[in-house]
């Protein structure tokens, strides 16, 4: 479990996803992530766009208009149209000026708002969304002027009234609550504020910005505040003129040795080969059948690096030689399919199978050892103590199971007839025959119980261990297959590319029914990290491969996942997660176990990566009580 007593924020799952994909489609960028940050900024170095936690409000209708267009301003504006050239020299040459916080806020405001007009004209139906960013920064920049007044930073209070005075919606707005000092100021850069609205370029915003700081210099000091930071990371890095050029470039190859030919040997056929379409003429003959992009190699004039003897036709197929040789057979029926083919390249492993903020961790299992008679005495105790929700529990179910068996069918074509022969009269397609069930007094059902072992569970695993016990009795008797796992994050063993998860088998199917391994279950204990979304697609995989028609994966937990890399995107990643079991027919219900009182923003995140699939435990105490109900619904939904 996260804790961060400085930022206590959730995430919304639907709304990061959508984000996510906006980010996307926009920058047609299909590696480009979206987090959530501090302010608004785009980094292609390491492929992320990023929405400012100011749009983290109450309101879900300020909020989600908020973050969409911190994706719009970046995706579709700084990433095509600003000029990054021109902000790299103006960062390198304010790198000593005085106000050079207030030179980076009001050039990246300035283009924000020149930016936003181009968007808006391309893209009309983000008009919307814009006018609620607006009217939400013109409330926020109200109040911090006051404030600012009120503490008297003289440029803070100017910066605020310079985009309150561009965004106002009349000609000359008033400001009663300003300083004199400041209000003489902000009249005297009227005349370069306004001209904004002509500017066609960054360099053109940066040509106003810097007019504006030099005059304000000599009766400033820098700002304290921080409203906006610059909107493109590593900038010094980059040598062509937009961050989408960046993006799409393709560099030279990397040695400029050339294999040495003898054109007298070699035959050459100066020749176009192109496509033709009714739909696609190739009227001006300069499209070439295919096109390769060497970035890495020696300059040839035959591609891949497999050899063999040369056969007839070796020029003309030369440049698009591929992995196979000459076929001796034309028997294509033991051949792979292409998903094969594509594995066995690729190694046969796909790069990140358990999603992409996994790609590091690793599985690591740790089988249970025998039970000392330690631990069978504290489980006979615990088994003791959960006796009175076991055995209504187990009798319930026993009973429905067997009044199923034993109740006939009723309402049928054929069988035997019943007493009740009014249908022959009444129905013109009477249904009076029964016949008796003759059922299995088996449930076809299999279970899994994830525990979290994060150290976050330390005063409350003796108190799970009771829950765990209860499932463990009841599916035993019933002999229903189930496993206990126990799993954990090593954060002591991480290391670069290597995330170590353990995976603790108390049970196994295979060993579920027998009776003396209850005990086992004493040997959970708190650990490390917990990384949720990996383990619950690890044991995704395991249940899809059984054949019991109904599946449920039950996991406890006290929170928010917490692991090396993984504390922004954990919550997503195991919502993800828990969608993806879902949709290979898994059940999934997560467990939350609270210390006495359940905290709104506990359940805020248990609902976005379970979703209405939670049940909330206000004290670990509790814990039987409230899984046997559940226990009891999923068993009968079975019957």
């Amino acid at each position: 479990m996260k804790y961060n007593r400085w930022d206590d924020s959730k995430v919304d799952t639907d709304l990061f996803l959508q984000l996510q994909d906006l980010s996307r489609v926009l920058s047609d960028h299909p590696d480009l992530d979206f987090e959530y940050h501090y302010g608004s900024y785009i980094d292609i170095i390491h492929n992320k766009i990023t929405g400012s936690r100011l749009w983290d409000v109450f309101k879900y209708e300020i909020k989600e208009p908020g973050y969409k267009t911190d994706v719009f301003l970046r995706a579709l504006g700084t990433l095509h149209h600003t000029q990054v050239q021109e902000m790299k020299q103006f960062t390198a040459d304010i790198n000593n000026w005085k106000l050079h916080k207030f030179a980076v806020q009001l050039v990246t405001l300035l283009e924000d708002l020149r930016l936003e007009e181009a968007i808006k004209k391309e893209r009309p139906g983000t008009t919307k969304d814009f006018a609620v960013r607006k009217r939400y920064l013109k409330h926020y920049f109200s109040t911090q002027m006051d404030t600012n007044v009120t503490r008297s930073y003289p440029l803070d209070e100017l910066f605020c009234l310079i985009y309150l005075l561009l965004q106002a919606d009349q000609p000359d707005p008033d400001f009663p609550r300003a300083n004199e000092r400041q209000l003489y100021r902000l009249e005297k850069l009227k005349p370069l504020l306004y001209s904004i609205f002509e500017a066609k370029s960054t360099k053109a915003i940066i040509s106003l910005t810097e007019q504006i700081v030099q005059q304000l210099e000599p009766a400033y000091n820098d700002m304290i505040n921080e409203y906006f930071t610059f909107p493109v990371t590593s900038i010094e890095k980059f040598t062509k003129n937009t961050l989408f050029d960046e993006l799409t470039r393709t560099d030279d190859v990397a040695n400029d040795d050339k294999e040495e030919v003898d054109e007298d040997k070699n035959e050459y056929i100066d020749e176009r080969f192109s496509t033709w379409h009714r739909e696609n003429q190739n009227s001006d003959r300069k499209q070439t059948f295919l096109q390769f992009e060497l970035d890495v190699g020696t300059k040839t004039d035959i591609m891949g690096g497999g050899t063999r003897e040369t056969e007839d036709a070796d020029q003309a197929m030369g440049a698009i030689q591929g992995f196979s040789g000459q076929s001796k057979k034309n028997d294509f029926s033991k051949l792979d399919t292409l998903e094969k083919k594509e594995a066995n390249q690729s190694g046969g492993q796909d790069e990140s199978p358990y999603g992409e903020e996994n790609k590091d961790a690793a599985i690591i299992v740790k089988n249970a050892e025998a039970p000392t008679s330690q631990e069978m005495e504290q489980y006979q105790e615990f088994v003791s103590g959960i006796e009175a929700f076991k055995r209504k529990l187990a009798t319930t179910i026993e009973k429905t199971l067997e009044h199923k068996k034993n109740a006939p069918r009723k309402d049928l074509v054929i069988g035997r007839l019943s007493r009740k022969l009014l249908p022959l009269v009444i129905d013109e397609n009477p249904r009076v025959f029964y016949k008796k069930n003759h059922e299995s007094n088996e449930i076809d059902a299999v279970f899994t119980l994830l525990v979290d072992c994060s150290a976050s569970m330390h005063n409350k695993m003796d108190e799970t261990k009771r829950g765990i016990v209860l499932f463990h009795e009841v599916l035993n008797q019933l002999r229903i297959p189930h496993s206990i796992i126990g799993f954990w994050e090593d954060a002591n063993e991480v290391k670069e590319h290597y995330q170590p998860n353990y995976f603790h088998i108390i049970h196994a199917f295979s060993d579920s029914f027998y009776q003396n391994d209850g005990s086992k279950i004493m040997q959970l204990e708190p650990q490390e990290d917990n990384r949720d979304g990996f383990s619950i697609r690890v044991i995704t995989k395991e249940l899809a491969a059984r054949r019991e028609k109904n599946k449920f994966l039950l996991v406890f937990s006290d929170g928010e996942p917490a692991a090396a890399d993984y504390d922004q995107n954990g919550v997503v990643d195991t919502h993800l997660a828990v969608s993806e079991a879902r949709k290979k027919g898994i059940e999934v219900i997560g467990m939350f176990l609270a210390d006495g009182e359940i905290d709104e923003r506990d359940d805020g995140t248990m609902e976005n990566i379970y979703g209405r699939e939670r049940l909330m435990i206000p004290s670990v105490a509790e814990l039987p009580e409230h899984f046997a109900p559940l226990l009891k619904r999923l068993l009968l939904k079975v019957i």
